[in-house]
């Protein structure tokens, strides 16, 4: 039943975003694959092209109001009407607290919070119309706390807020919302946190797995996986839920 539906992921041009629109486009999804440079997507859309899926390429800010209103009618127009959000853009400004400037939280609450409610707000029009939406928002454990991040963690727990809000606002239009905290994921984003702390990837990988009890770091696809189950048809009782994709037990 997902031949012909429409999904929008942003932050698609790498990492979990693009693992989660090559997954979406392989479960049959149409996919917008959606981030700041439109560019920058090329790659996610040229593979799902060439598995066969299909695919548009869309730049957009999410925290810009006038951006997110023309990117989801666009897509509406060129794709069909959109009922699958997977709000992942994300953006990381760490620092302690006492260095951290006011820039660092806004562009940080902006990307994170600001975007997604645009985006959701956006989208939602097309899935109460359809009476079917699926929107899963990107968390995180740094949710529970974590040193150097008060906007990030911030953030992230204030999109559980949101999921949970959006859960009991639209189910009775058949539209569920979803919240995925993923644990410590092989990425660009973690990556560029080793360097900020001048630590060897290869030694903080390593470091980050031993504490995780099922003994390894986590993947991109193994988030693309869970986003693939909330968007299903046989998830449809599912909703208001975060879960926690990170190796082991958490909150």
């Amino acid at each position: 039943m997902t031949q012909g539906r429409v999904a929008i992921v942003t932050g698609a041009a790498r990492g979990i975003g693009a693992a989660t629109a090559a997954r979406l486009a392989a479960d049959g999804f149409a996919v917008a694959v959606l981030d700041l440079d439109e560019a920058a997507c090329k790659a996610t859309v040229d593979g799902i092209e060439s598995a066969g899926g299909r695919a548009l390429a869309v730049g957009a800010d999410v925290a810009d109001e006038t951006a997110v209103a023309a990117a989801v009618e666009r897509v509406a127009a060129d794709v069909g009407a959109p009922t699958v959000l997977v709000n992942n853009a994300g953006v990381t400004r760490d620092n302690l607290l006492f260095k951290m400037t006011t820039d660092d939280w806004d562009t940080v609450m902006n990307v994170h919070l600001r975007g997604s409610f645009l985006m959701t707000r956006a989208v939602q029009k097309h899935m109460v119309d359809a009476k079917y939406g699926r929107i899963v928002n990107l968390s995180s454990t740094s949710a529970l706390g974590n040193r150097g991040q008060s906007n990030y963690s911030t953030a992230k727990a204030g999109l559980q807020g949101f999921t949970k809000t959006l859960a009991i606002e639209l189910g009775k239009f058949g539209i569920t919302a979803n919240c995925i905290a993923p644990g410590f994921i092989v990425s660009d984003m973690t990556r560029a946190t080793a360097e900020r702390i001048g630590e060897d990837w290869d030694t903080y990988v390593a470091a980050r797995a031993a504490q995780i009890p099922v003994a390894r770091a986590g993947q991109v696809e193994d988030i693309a996986h869970t986003v693939s189950f909330l968007v299903s048809e046989g998830a449809g009782f599912v909703s208001g839920q975060v879960i926690y994709v990170a190796g082991g037990p958490k909150a």
